[in-house]
């Protein structure tokens, strides 16, 4: 066992457009760590403009793993994030080197640190009766539906969350046990616990700036033309979960041939709705941050990346070498 195998893993969390991918790169450089991606966007192939996937420069000066792992149409749960994850810190340690885990799915961070109980598989045929079921209702219904019967959960999942809503329904449905009290058992799949750092801003405006400016980078790298080829790709469609992330299902409704806008340049309400679904996104995340414990919070907008990284080690060094 080498001496990074008794070394906790380290968390580095935050909303979309917070700094992570820099402050990332700069720590994994200082602490001789490869990144483990804890994004469920970036684990798909194909989506990289509209996810702000890690350049070829980047990966290249720091290893990352779990990013290109399948393709759009394949699932990839929960469950196989965290056989992936631990599977990567192994290998990361085996070779004397820290695993940084970095990202913003805090679903999968949870997991990894808390553990998963043991849930059915998905079930095509109940699925499908609770997708026409949501056609007929509609999702906030079928959330309402979910409250009856799992308050818990129903309480965790935000209303505009289909997936999830329907992964809970589905849980029940099967096992006439609601999820919030499978997931009571369960048990951590990391070796100690790991260290935890989240990048939160004071001013959330500062935030909604950061989100819009990114959108018209990544309009202006091509996300558009990225989500025509996905659409011209067999086997992609508009139900899988790779195409319902943020911004991606705006881009997709928009450029439908159905849809007036799709051949004019000039129609930005897209634009705004994905922007908008952006900063809903970055709130849910900051939400999670917020109820979860012994995290060292990093204010991103006040201070400087160097200042971000001196706290972060300074912290880890605190934990590892306590006085």
């Amino acid at each position: 066992m080498t001496d990074e195998s008794k070394k906790p893993v380290v968390f580095l969390m935050g909303a979309t457009a917070t700094g992570k991918t820099a402050l990332s790169m700069a720590v994994a450089q200082t602490l001789n760590a490869e990144i483990i991606s804890v994004d469920s966007a970036l684990v798909y192939r194909g989506l990289d403009v509209g996810t702000a996937k890690p350049s070829a420069l980047e990966t290249a000066q720091v290893p990352h793993h779990l990013i290109d792992v399948c393709d759009p149409w394949e699932p990839y749960s929960t469950a196989r994030f965290c056989d992936d994850a631990v599977e990567a810190i192994q290998d990361i340690q085996s070779r004397g080197k820290r695993a940084l885990l970095v990202g913003g799915t805090m679903l999968y961070f949870k997991a990894l640190e808390e553990g998963l109980a043991d849930m059915p598989d998905a079930d095509e045929n109940v699925r499908a009766q609770l997708a026409a079921e949501a056609s007929d209702k509609g999702w906030p219904a079928m959330h309402a539906a979910l409250m009856k019967v799992d308050c818990a959960s129903g309480t965790r999942i935000h209303p505009n969350d289909p997936q999830r809503i329907q992964r809970a329904l589905e849980v029940f449905r099967l096992t006439g046990i609601p999820m919030s009290e499978l997931q009571k058992n369960t048990q951590s799949q990391l070796a100690c616990p790991p260290v935890k750092f989240a990048l939160v801003p004071d001013d959330r405006a500062w935030l909604h700036e950061r989100i819009e400016r990114r959108f018209q980078q990544m309009l202006a790298d091509g996300f558009l033309q990225e989500v025509e080829r996905l659409q011209a790709t067999p086997g992609i469609h508009a139900d899988l979960p790779a195409i319902r992330s943020v911004g991606y299902r705006q881009a997709w409704e928009h450029l439908l041939p159905e849809q007036p806008s799709a051949s004019s340049t000039t129609d930005t309400r897209w634009v705004d709705k994905a922007v908008a679904a952006t900063r809903q996104l970055a709130k849910r995340q900051l939400t999670w941050l917020r109820g979860m414990s012994n995290v060292t919070r990093l204010a991103c907008d006040t201070l400087s990346l160097n200042e971000q990284q001196r706290t972060l080690c300074a912290a880890l060094k605190s934990v590892e070498n306590p006085s």
